[in-house]
């Protein structure tokens, strides 16, 4: 019986029904005919029917569309800010935003960066502080960092946080290495003496707000980081 379940269930999957109407002819659970059916490909044409009698995931499609559509429009209203903040001739805007062009992670939403220099991340947290009037609750850091140099985690913790001026409040979990040396990255040990520190602010304004700026300034329009 149910070999003969399972042989019904995929001819009607081949024909294009759904699994819930399946399931309600041949009156077996919704798991069982998912099961039997999952490796039955269907064309884009019975794809398209399924979508089309489903009312549900074409009021879910849209709704995500609108709201794609939304973040879009927004995203290009910040950029073009960025744009016409570039042309005030403001030089620490300009360092800032070519400095994130350079070496910050391009994201969509949140601007970071990671580095080894504590002066550059200085400059860049200046940036954001004084362009974007940033407040320290809005900062984080994450540090990577060895162990091995002398220096305890709460040390190097300590020197990113008052170089930053943020308080511990800002620090989120990073990677401790602490094995043994070894000849092959000794030197990085030396030289990587308190880590790599990442910034980063969550904020979808000042991002796009900086792709707009770097356009500017690089004498470039697209649509840089959108999709």
């Amino acid at each position: 019986m149910k070999l003969e379940l399972k042989i019904k269930a995929r001819e009607l999957r081949s024909q294009g029904l759904s699994i819930k109407k399946i399931t309600k002819e041949l009156g077996v659970s919704q798991s069982s005919v998912s099961k039997w059916v999952r490796d039955i490909e269907l064309s884009p044409e019975q794809i398209e029917v399924l979508r089309s009698n489903n009312i549900i995931y074409d009021r879910q499609h849209k709704g995500a569309k609108a709201r794609a559509d939304k973040a879009r429009s927004l995203r290009l209203q910040y950029q073009q800010e960025g744009k016409l903040k570039a042309k005030e001739g403001n030089l620490l805007h300009q360092a800032g935003c070519m400095l994130y062009w350079a070496e910050g992670n391009k994201s969509k939403n949140s601007c970071g960066l990671v580095n080894t220099d504590n002066n550059l991340l200085k400059l860049f947290i200046r940036f954001l502080r004084e362009c974007f009037r940033i407040t320290n609750d809005r900062f984080t850091i994450t540090i990577n960092c060895y162990t091995t140099n002398g220096l305890s985690k709460e040390e190097i913790e300590n020197y990113w946080l008052n170089e930053l001026q943020l308080d511990r409040s800002s620090l989120r979990k990073g990677q401790e290495n602490n094995r043994p040396r070894s000849a092959t990255n000794a030197i990085r040990h030396n030289k990587w003496l308190y880590g790599m520190c990442c910034l980063q602010v969550n904020n979808t304004r000042i991002v796009q707000h900086i792709y707009g700026a770097i356009q500017e300034y690089a004498g470039f329009n697209n649509d840089y980081v959108l999709n």
